[in-house]
């Protein structure tokens, strides 16, 4: 029976516990055997050199040599999962000017305008506009609501089968929406909001997935530098949906859909047959749970604990607890959508993600619209301006990642992002009507704004799914992401239809002011943890002075 793995020379890692010579998983012990193997069966343990030391890890070259080839292999399946999908969004934004000239009878020679009259979809278009925003509108609602179920789903099904579902489904979809009906000239409103709807639900599956596997594969050291980087997916992505859509797009928008949706399709074929969701699937041990794991994000305090907690070892990939572990089969069960919804953190960093997301997607939806009208430059310089809001988020996200992890505190770094998100908010809305000035300030915008929405959505999120409040259940990850990102959907859905009638009414300067007072909310909402556990510490206090009081009166009569 393997009941070890090679710590050092003639040092052996126990990974299962032996009652028979009281050894339990996660000491150290000395080896008999002199051949330094893998594998190591009870009779050549030595129990009575046990180290009864805290384990420390070996001297290591840098901070990536603790993961091995298989967290990169993972790394990289999952961030261009969702590279490719983001991509494929992307490019529905990118061809709403052609997709919009098609469905008019302005796209048709005037000459074939009767046969063409029979087939139409809308008179002018702005009839066609009003319906593209209408399809964004419901396909952010649906995917909302699949990010609720798939979460709960993701946990109770093999994560691989759910995220290759996702992609392929999502990639047949777009297929039959911008390909399939273009070349069979089949035109219908009820089809598109059809297939809009289905393709919400479909994409909602891929989130939460990659999400949760990261979290089965990296544990909490390091997490924010390693999901601050891999959550650039969503900017990659939106980048590379800008170039596919801009290289096809002389042959017609059916072509932008369809390179999009193959290249989808064949990554979706990638991830299930590649992807490992968890360490277990190679014999490597489990990330467990985070102890306190919910303290860097509601504290600005250091964090203390008994010399008797749990300590967490990591080794070349492998993870252990210097505890007993629980009972696998209450660590494998799946919390219920109530309870998720419910543990310490979630609800305010929803809210909070919410309406960092409204701001977030705003730019992502308006961004070339805004450039275009507001400075009367061209669509594609509008477009190739709109990729540094992309490129700020990129850095913003890995450099606050790192600084959280450095610090061992997320909280400290969202404040202070978020309270220069608000000044670099009102220096863009007076920027100059200069392309470059223009695109340093919007990458200082993307860097406040985009850096603290990939941290919540990522980094956060996996913290949220591995604390102790879980009491042993590993199956909450998926859920706890689908909640956090369900619920930021429903408020960047609703975002684009205020920030649509905020600007007729009022003008581009009061959407500023809208965005504002949303990243100020958000600064509320995370702040709310950590004044409810100052307040709760301040209560702690007070109680224990009055008890050190009450005790020497009555020592001291």
């Amino acid at each position: 029976m393997n009941v070890c793995s090679l710590w050092a020379d003639g040092v052996i890692l126990v990974t299962t516990a032996i009652p028979s010579v009281e050894v339990n998983r996660g000491c150290l012990v000395v080896c008999r055997s002199s051949s330094l193997s893998q594998r190591c069966t009870p009779e050549d343990l030595h129990p009575f050199l046990l180290l009864k030391t805290p384990v420390m890890s070996p001297p290591r070259c840098g901070f990536l040599s603790q993961y091995t080839h298989h967290h990169l292999v993972v790394f990289l399946l999952t961030f261009f999962s969702y590279v490719l999908l983001h991509s494929s969004r992307k490019t529905f934004s990118n061809v709403k000017v052609s997709i919009s000239a098609q469905w008019t009878p302005t796209a048709r020679n005037s000459i074939l305008l009767p046969t063409w009259e029979d087939n139409r979809l809308f008179a002018d278009a702005e009839g066609a506009t009003l319906f593209l925003g209408a399809l964004d509108t419901i396909f952010l609602f649906s995917y909302a609501v699949g990010l609720y179920i798939s979460g709960v789903i993701g946990d109770r099904l093999n994560l691989r089968y759910v995220l290759s579902f996702g992609l392929c489904g999502s990639a047949v979809v777009e297929f039959l929406f911008g390909t399939l009906t273009e070349w069979l000239n089949f035109y219908n409103i009820y089809f598109y909001c059809s297939l809009w709807v289905l393709n919400g639900l479909l994409q909602s599956a891929v989130w939460p997935c990659v999400v949760a596997v990261m979290g089965n594969w990296f544990g909490k050291s390091g997490r924010g530098f390693i999901f601050g980087l891999w959550s650039a997916c969503a900017s990659v992505g939106n980048i590379l949906g800008a170039f596919l859509a801009s290289s096809v797009l002389k042959y017609g928008y059916e072509y932008a859909f369809l390179v999009t949706s193959v290249v989808q399709f064949a990554g979706g074929v990638v991830v299930f047959f590649g992807l490992l969701t968890s360490p277990k699937e190679v014999g490597l041990i489990p990330v467990e749970v985070d102890r306190d794991s919910h303290r860097p994000l509601m504290s600005d305090e250091e964090e203390e604990g008994d010399e008797d907690d749990e300590e967490e070892v990591s080794v070349g990939g492998y993870y252990s607890i210097q505890q007993p572990p629980s009972d696998p089969k209450t660590q494998a069960k799946a919390i219920g959508f109530f309870q998720a919804f419910c543990l310490p953190g979630v609800i305010p960093y929803s809210l909070a993600y919410a309406c960092l997301k409204l701001v977030n997607y705003s730019f992502f939806f308006w961004l070339p619209f805004y450039l275009s009208s507001n400075f009367g430059w061209k669509e594609a310089e509008a477009d190739r301006l709109s990729v540094w809001y992309d490129v700020g988020g990129i850095i913003g996200g890995t450099v606050q990642g790192l600084i959280s992890d450095f610090l061992g505190k997320r909280a400290p770094v969202l404040a202070v992002s978020l309270l220069l998100a608000v000044g670099s908010l009102v220096g863009y809305s007076h920027s100059p009507n200069d392309q470059v000035k223009n695109a340093a300030i919007l990458a200082v915008t993307g860097f406040f704004i985009g850096g603290p929405s990939n941290m919540i959505s990522s980094a956060i999120s996996a913290d949220l799914g591995r604390q102790e409040a879980l009491q042993g259940s590993q199956e909450a990850l998926a859920t706890v992401t689908g909640i956090v990102d369900g619920t930021g959907s429903i408020g960047a859905a609703a975002g684009q239809y205020l920030v649509s009638l905020i600007e007729s009414k009022m003008g581009w300067m009061c959407v500023f002011y809208f965005f504002i007072i949303m990243v100020r909310s958000c600064s509320v909402f995370t702040g709310w943890p950590v004044a409810w556990r100052m307040a709760n510490k301040k209560k702690n206090y007070n109680f224990f002075i009055c008890r050190r009081r009450a005790a020497y009166s009555s020592s001291h009569p």
